[in-house]
């Protein structure tokens, strides 16, 4: 389902589907299969330990052995092996993510308030001690991913971040993806992929103490690894595959909304894709231009067979029906290209992060060149949460300090409400002290 029947409801009337998802089921639905499967690896790493990582870093990965930590020397002239533009580019990303995260912790300050007489209370941001940082490299490696994970974990003042990345057919790791990590300011990094890095990182198991904190993409056994580690370690969010949508009228151009859908459909087979429009010329416009894009487009096989069952084109009858139903979807990445970009900014609620006007596209986040942070929530987990940031690895810490002559501005209240739910003990706390004045 798009949207949630009791918005369809509220709506009816207001708005026509031009194109709906050709599956009836959700793109981030758990398979059974995957849930079972991780439950397995897991328990036999916490069994086994890296006995069992290594096993199935064979099986899984094709490691062929000789240790998992890349060395100091491989990590520093990572850069050297790769095209000076890309070169560039990473150092371009990544200069410009930890601008932004910098810029954001600086906006996060300790306080204290004196609340009564006597009674002073605040909050001290204290960072998380370690942290584990996965870092997708499979067909599509996610180069800009360390940006957004480990540093921005650095801009937070964590003093550990480490990072796992799967290795290559050849055996080795991404150059890339190890120089966006090292510049990015990874302590270590280790060339381990799939469930096996999150439990090895969880669980101790690389010659590091376990992490407190997962975070970063990856597939659906990444995933539903990150799942069922939280609690024994906090994660950043749970994604399932990437989502894009966009929310135009008649002002827009169908050649770069179209353009834009796919840029996200290319993530995967099962990456929703929806455009809700004020025009239907534009709907019918961006519906032809999708096909012929994808004529030419080298990654058809995929972005196709995403469009086909997960895209979506919705024909809004004015702007606020536009804005009740973008706020249902609650996409990850949410694109306006409107005659008045500012009146739906103002209005709209629900989006991981929102991309304003026809020069913003997704790919300057998801590329770290925009400086903010890509790790979002899908799924409608806008709804309730946001994506990545410096305060996600910030601990706020509250502390009071409570002077004699404010005793008597707490203690009465505070037996009061004991006697009266019969915590005799807590009563006694207040009373005692009341008592030595």
């Amino acid at each position: 389902m798009l949207f949630s029947p009791e918005v369809l409801a509220s709506l009816s009337g207001r708005f026509t589907h031009l194109k709906t998802p050709g599956v009836d089921a959700p793109a981030a639905q758990r398979d059974p299969a995957v849930v079972s499967r991780v439950s397995e690896i897991l328990l036999d790493i916490q069994r086994n330990g890296l006995d069992a990582v290594a096993r199935y870093a064979r099986e899984l990965d094709r490691w062929e052995g000789g240790g998992f930590e890349l060395t100091a020397e491989t990590i520093r002239t990572s850069g050297d092996r790769l095209d000076p533009a890309l070169r560039e580019a990473i150092e371009l990303g990544s200069e410009r993510t930890q601008a932004f995260a910098r810029e954001q912790r600086a906006h996060l300050g300790d306080f204290e308030v004196e609340l009564a007489p006597g009674l002073r209370t605040g909050v001290r941001y204290v960072p998380v001690s370690r942290v584990g940082a996965y870092l997708p490299a499979g067909r599509f490696p996610l180069t800009a991913s360390a940006f957004m994970t480990v540093g921005v974990a650095k801009a937070a003042g964590v003093p550990t971040v480490v990072a796992c990345t799967p290795p290559q057919p050849s055996g080795g790791a991404n150059d890339a993806v190890v120089y966006a990590a090292h510049l990015s300011g990874a302590d270590r990094i280790y060339v381990l992929g799939g469930v096996q890095a999150l439990a090895a990182m969880a669980y101790g198991l690389l010659d590091e103490l376990p992490v407190d904190m997962i975070v970063g993409a990856g597939n659906a056994f990444v995933a539903e690894a990150k799942r069922q580690l939280f609690g024994t370690v906090a994660i950043d969010l749970l994604a399932g595959p990437s989502e894009v949508a966009v929310l135009a009228d008649g002002t827009a151009d169908p050649v770069l909304v179209a353009a834009d859908l796919l840029g996200q459909a290319e993530h995967g087979p099962n990456s929703p894709a929806a455009l809700v429009t004020t025009s239907a010329e534009l709907g019918a416009a961006v519906a032809e231009e999708v096909e012929r894009q994808l004529a030419g487009l080298s990654t058809a096989e995929i972005a196709g067979p995403a469009w086909r069952d997960y895209g979506s084109i919705t024909i809004a009858e004015d702007a606020d029906t536009a804005i009740a139903l973008m706020d249902d979807l609650a996409p990850e990445h949410l694109e306006v290209l409107t005659a008045d970009d500012d009146y739906f900014h103002d209005r709209l609620r629900n989006y991981g992060s929102i991309f304003l006007g026809p020069w913003s596209t997704v790919a300057y986040s998801d590329k770290g060149m925009a400086g903010t942070n890509h790790v979002l929530p899908t799924a409608g987990g806008a709804k309730h949460s946001a994506g990545l940031s410096v305060s996600r690895f910030l601990k706020p810490l509250t502390y009071q300090r409570i002077a004699r002559e404010a005793t008597p501005l707490l203690a009465p209240a505070v037996e009061t409400i004991s006697n009266s739910e019969a915590m005799a003990a807590h009563a006694a706390t207040a009373r005692l002290r009341r008592e030595r004045l």
